[in-house]
């Protein structure tokens, strides 16, 4: 299909501004740092409502962004995160986790259940999406400190068994040649 007059007229015209540039990158950094992009439909909030939100999710070290979703779209396919694109629809707020994702979520399900007005769309969390279900289960998780303690104390667990198992081999190492003493004593 050959291009009309008027697509050849924008392709030419067409300018790349700066700010959006600056935009694109400014997600893409973000995206790339992030442990976790939790994407939200934010209608239905006040500004006040809003302030409140981005309060409650700085005290767990994340932080919420209203985005134009072709602009986020540009910076998620540059990072081969293309399949952030059915969340895009519709107004955009995204919550960048700086860390602990588990954290950030549970806010936003607390935020939802209170409210009613704002609804967890999914997200892009330590490599893999989920849907608005995933960051569900995924604020049901107990805290990432928790989780790190547990598995230290599993795999604690063992080595004491272990170092228990070892420390009784010179005891009973000691416990049989002490009868083989007594037992030569005897027979002399």
């Amino acid at each position: 299909m050959a291009p009309t007059k008027t697509s050849e007229h924008r392709a030419a015209t067409h300018v790349v501004r700066p700010e959006k540039v600056h935009q694109v990158e400014a997600f893409r950094s973000r995206l790339l740092d992030a442990a976790a992009a939790i994407l939200t439909d934010y209608r239905g909030l006040n500004v006040g409502e809003l302030s409140q939100l981005r309060a409650r999710l700085r005290e767990v070290g994340a932080d919420l962004k209203v985005v134009k979703n072709t602009l986020f779209q540009r910076a998620a396919d540059s990072l081969g995160r293309e399949e952030l694109a059915p969340f895009l629809q519709g107004p955009t707020a995204v919550v960048f986790a700086a860390a602990d994702p588990v954290a950030p979520a549970r806010v936003l399900v607390e935020f939802v259940r209170q409210m009613r007005k704002l609804e967890i769309k999914g997200g892009w969390v330590e490599g893999r999406v989920l849907t608005a279900e995933g960051i569900r289960r995924l604020a049901d998780l107990p805290p990432r400190p928790q989780l790190l303690a547990a598995a230290a104390g599993s795999l604690r667990s063992p080595l004491a068994g272990l170092v228990g198992a070892l420390a009784g081999l010179p005891r009973a190492l000691l416990s049989a040649v002490e009868q083989i003493r007594r037992a030569r004593e005897q027979a002399a």
